[in-house]
């Protein structure tokens, strides 16, 4: 029997659609019928691939015992964090003030008027890991809602007052480096042997390893490109990085990047891609432009829709396994390739037959010294192979955000590869955002089945902005150009905060919770306030109006504020500072034929600011022939007629 979810859109409220639980979505009818039965909420937030939320699942919520008590005494509702970043937010930064951590899936208590009086992640149904049961759990929670319920109402509004008069973002700003301060603070955190930062589990972070890669270059610092080059060849290495189909899964659950979580997300994805075309650039070394050339071909293989829009993420679990899917014996390579070149294949790629994995294997090259073979052939053979073998579930949800991420990618990646399938990808997808995800200028969260969200965020125009700058950047298309600047003011109204600067979450004159948060950490996913410090220092850097600088200028102030403590949780800002400080060149072009055009695309640099211009007495051509005027660290050279190198 089907409950509320049963007509979402989302794929994970979909997998709960069929449980015994009466889940409903987010939605006023829950919350009414809350305050009108006299109960409490239970919120559950997760995502459709994410592995510990399928085990909840399994545990506790298709439990018919568990469902009753649910049912009985609580109005249930499922949340998916993707589609409402805003719910999502608000309600980590509770389980986090509560618990000291947070994670999905998330579990949250709270009044029928939103607010928490208890929080906590995964449960399971019986007592066991040194978690507290969740079937003994929801039986307190109900008996203190009946007999003490006035010490759980208290519980919430210190909450809830709690987080709201948290900093702001007021604070002062002392005259220390903060991009040096936060080369600092990776540096001390960075593995030496194994590359990556911290102990397991060990994320990518790609923006750190961007931020150091400017970094590096700019300051001449060998040091903070060898942490991002060490990173990112033993992430190239390890299982961490799929040998067999590309693509990056989620993180290492160990040191060496060995034995990944194995959903792969379009966010890492995209910006990995760019993290290695940014090294690349920097030393054009090949391994990092075949693996960012990889990693975009997989995403153009599995996670691209029909219309060009970019699917969310591959699940973990195949037939409840998980790592299943990934995972090869030494026998299934030597049936798929045969004795010799199955051989060969298991020697450069770990491959035992005591396995490297509990029992199995996972392809790697991180004992191997045979980097530079060929092994296409044996890799499309296992490939096909582990198609028939298994399948993954496949979450085809479109966000706006993450695909914006991986135009954005793919615009990066053309301008180092010069290989025009990504640019026409890149393009096939922001003409689908277009055609079905703003009205007007209205940009819309998410879209599944023909069907898109009621929602906009901060981050939807945020990364959609940078998206159409970077398509702008690789095509020198002016509209891109128009597009983003109209874009960014939109949501400048919108989300700024004209009392104390950044910009909220959600419109800051509509939001239904407690709080509307800033955020401004750079998490598994750059801050919406990171990127939109980076679109107003690109677009006054392109286009030199004054709104554009105002704009950047306040950004940069309310940002050094929140990132004094700990500038390396906000390297996507500081990699905007870095260019604010030290802007990249400034190319204004006259065309002498519009053919020349298409030569000058072929040579654009990474970062550089390229606005083609028609000859005028300003910009008179040189010796007749198109002309490049150029400014480089506050200072105009003589107009010349070759391209610089980057």
């Amino acid at each position: 029997m089907s409950n509320h979810l049963k007509n979402a859109a989302s794929p994970y409220l979909l997998q709960h659609a069929e449980n015994p639980v009466d889940w409903y979505p987010w939605c006023r009818e829950a919350f009414e019928k809350a305050r009108q039965e006299d109960k409490p909420v239970f919120l559950s937030i997760g995502y459709s691939t994410c592995h510990w939320c399928h085990v909840m699942a399994h545990e506790s919520f298709e439990d018919r015992a568990i469902a009753e008590i649910l049912n009985r005494h609580f109005i249930s509702i499922k949340v998916d964090r993707e589609e409402r970043p805003d719910v999502d937010s608000v309600y980590m930064s509770v389980c986090q003030a509560y618990t000291g951590s947070g994670g999905w899936p998330m579990s949250i208590f709270m009044t029928w008027d939103k607010k928490p009086f208890f929080a906590g992640t995964y449960f399971p149904a019986r007592a066991q890991y040194g978690r507290p049961g969740f079937l003994e759990l929801l039986s307190a929670v109900a008996d203190q809602w009946n007999c003490r319920r006035r010490e759980l109402l208290h519980s919430a509004d210190r909450i809830v007052a709690h987080l709201k008069h948290q900093d702001n973002g007021c604070g002062t700003i002392d005259n220390g480096d903060l991009t040096e301060k936060a080369v600092e603070q990776i540096a001390g955190s960075y593995d030496h042997r194994y590359g990556g930062f911290g102990a397991a589990p060990k994320f990518p972070v790609p923006h750190n390893l961007l931020f150091l890669t400017l970094y590096a270059k700019q300051k001449d610092d060998p040091s903070a490109l060898e942490m991002a080059e060490k990173t990112l060849i033993q992430m190239q290495k390890g299982g961490i990085f799929d040998h067999i189909g590309y693509g990056f899964s989620r993180y290492s659950t160990d040191q060496y990047f060995l034995a990944p979580h194995f959903e792969k997300m379009l966010y890492d994805n995209a910006l990995l891609i760019i993290a290695y075309a940014a090294v690349y650039w920097v030393n054009r070394n090949p391994v990092y432009l075949d693996t960012a050339e990889k990693t975009a071909w997989y995403v153009l293989r599995e996670m691209t829709s029909p219309d060009g829009g970019f699917y969310s993420a591959q699940d973990a679990d195949s037939e409840g396994v998980e790592g299943k899917y990934y995972t090869f014996t030494l026998s299934e390579i030597l049936d798929v390739l045969g004795k010799e070149k199955g051989a060969r294949f298991a020697g450069v790629f770990d491959i035992t037959e005591k396995g490297n994995f509990e029992g199995v294997n996972i392809p790697n090259l991180l004992k191997s010294h045979d980097l530079h073979g060929d092994f296409s052939q044996e890799t499309e053979k296992l490939y096909s192979y582990r198609k028939r073998r298994s399948s993954l579930h496949l979450d085809d949800k479109i966000l706006t955000s993450w695909n914006s991420l991986m135009i954005a990618a793919l615009s990066v990646l053309y301008r180092v590869s010069h290989n025009k399938i990504f640019l026409e990808a890149a393009i096939h997808a922001q003409r689908f955002i277009e055609t079905n995800l703003i009205e007007n200028l209205r940009i819309f969260t998410s879209w599944r089945d023909k069907t898109r969200s009621d929602n906009s965020f901060l981050d939807d125009y945020a990364f959609y902005v940078a998206a159409l700058t970077e398509l702008y950047h690789s095509t020198l298309d002016e509209a891109y150009l128009e597009r983003a600047q109209h874009l960014c003011r939109e949501g400048v109204k919108l989300f700024f905060d004209d009392e104390n600067g950044g910009y909220y979450l959600s419109p800051s004159d509509n939001t239904e919770l407690f709080m509307n948060p800033k955020e401004c950490y750079d998490g598994a996913i750059p801050s919406g306030n990171s990127v939109m410090a980076y679109n107003l220092v690109r677009l006054y850097q392109l286009t030199g109006k004054e709104d554009f600088r105002e704009l950047a200028e306040e950004q940069i102030r309310y940002m050094s504020a929140q990132a004094q403590d700990y500038p390396a949780g906000h390297s996507m800002f500081l990699l905007a500072k870095l260019i604010w400080d030290n802007p990249p060149d400034h190319i204004t072009v006259v065309l002498k034929n519009g053919s020349d055009l298409e030569e000058i695309k072929e040579r654009l640099l990474l970062l550089a600011n390229v606005i083609v211009v028609s000859e005028s007495r300003k910009y008179p051509l040189v010796n007749n022939s198109t002309t490049f005027y150029i400014c480089r660290d506050h200072t105009c050279f003589a107009p010349c007629n070759m391209l610089p190198d980057s």
